[in-house]
C-alpha cells in the first residue's frame, strides 16, 4: 500500500491518504475513527491495516480524488528524528576517494531543511555548489531500543524517498557535515510511503536513480548498499530509540555531481527527480534563495 500527506490546494487541514494510481483516498473516508496524521496512523497501524485494505475496493467515486489536485506534503511532516547515512553506497565511497567504512557515517537533519514534493529546493545565495543525492528512506514503524539485526525489520514501517540534496563547499569546511546537509528547504521527502509488505525485505535488490533535466545523473540498485536497511536500524538503536515515524535516509549511489568532470551542479530552472522502484518518482523544481 502507498500512503501519503496531503491537503486540499486552497490550503485545508493536512491529512493522510492512501495513493492508487493518480487518485488519493484520505483514510478517514474508509475508516471513520482513524488518525488524520501519518505518525498516529503509523502507531494504529496493525489495528487499521486490515480495515482499510476491505474498504479500498468499495471506496466510491466521490471520495476519490486526483492527486493532481491536491498538494503533497512530506510524507511524515515533522519526523522526530531525520537520521541518514553517508558513503554507504561501494561504487559512491569509490567514486569520492574513500575507503570502504567499517562503520556507517551518520549525521542527522533538521526539520527545516525538508521540502515537499513538487515544491522548490532553495539554492541558497552563499554557494552555486548544489548537489543531488538519490536515497532510499526506511520510516520506522515501532519503538525501536537495541535491536538485533536479524529483528530489525519488524521494526520498518516502510519506505519512502530523500533528495539528500547537499551544499558540498560548507559540507567540506569541517569534518562534520552538518552545515552542508542542513540548508532550508534542500530535503525533498517524498512522495509516499510504500508499506513494508509491497516491498522485497529490506527492499533489497530495488532500482534507484536520479534524473537532472530528463537526464539519468544517477543509477544503480540497493543491493550495492554497504550497510543493510536491518544493520542501519540495528546500529542506530543501540545509540539511540527509534520511534514511529523517525526516518533514516540510507545514503546515495555513485554518479553524484561533484565526482563529474567536469562537476555537475545544480541551478534555478532545473527540475531533479529521485527514483526507487516500487515507490515512486519525487520531482522538485530549483530555485534560488
Amino acid at each position: 500500500m502507498h500512503l501519503a500527506s496531503f491537503r486540499s490546494r486552497d490550503g485545508g487541514v493536512p491529512t493522510v491518504g492512501v495513493v492508487e494510481g493518480t487518485e488519493v483516498i484520505a483514510v478517514r473516508d474508509l475508516v471513520r475513527d482513524a488518525p488524520g496524521d501519518m505518525i498516529g496512523l503509523i502507531e494504529q497501524w496493525p489495528a487499521l491495516k486490515d480495515r482499510i485494505a476491505a474498504a479500498l475496493p468499495g471506496a466510491p467515486a466521490s471520495v476519490r480524488q486526483p492527486l493532481a489536485s491536491v498538494s503533497l506534503l512530506p510524507p511524515v511532516p515533522q519526523p522526530g528524528k531525520i537520521l541518514c547515512v553517508g558513503l554507504n553506497y561501494a561504487l559512491h565511497a569509490k567514486e569520492g576517494g574513500n575507503p570502504i567504512p567499517d562503520y556507517p557515517a551518520f549525521f542527522i537533519r533538521v526539520q527545516s531543511s525538508l521540502v515537499a514534493p513538487g515544491a522548490p529546493v532553495l539554492r541558497p545565495r552563499v554557494s552555486e555548489k548544489l548537489d543531488y543525492e538519490c536515497e532510499l528512506t526506511i520510516v520506522i514503524g515501532r519503538t525501536a531500543h537495541d535491536v538485533a539485526e536479524a529483528d530489525a525489520l519488524d521494526y520498518v514501517f516502510g519506505y519512502t524517498l530523500m533528495n539528500d540534496v547537499s551544499v558540498r563547499d560548507y559540507q567540506r569546511k569541517s569534518t562534520q557535515w552538518t552545515a552542508g546537509k542542513n540548508f532550508d528547504a534542500t530535503g525533498p521527502l517524498g512522495p509516499v510511503i510504500a508499506t513494508a509488505d509491497a516491498l522485497p525485505p529490506g527492499a533489497h535488490g530495488l532500482g534507484i536513480r536520479t534524473r537532472l533535466n530528463g537526464k539519468v545523473m544517477q543509477e544503480s540498485d540497493t543491493s550495492d548498499m554497504i550497510f543493510s536497511v536491518a544493520r542501519t536500524v540495528s546500529l542506530l538503536s543501540e545509540v539511540m530509540t527509534l520511534e514511529p515515524g523517525d526516518v533514516i535516509a540510507t545514503g546515495t549511489p555513485s554518479g553524484v555531481g561533484y565526482a563529474r568532470t567536469p562537476p555537475v551542479w545544480m541551478k534555478a530552472g532545473d527540475i531533479v527527480e529521485v527514483e526507487v522502484d516500487g515507490i515512486g518518482t519525487l520531482s522538485n523544481p530549483i530555485a534560488d534563495a
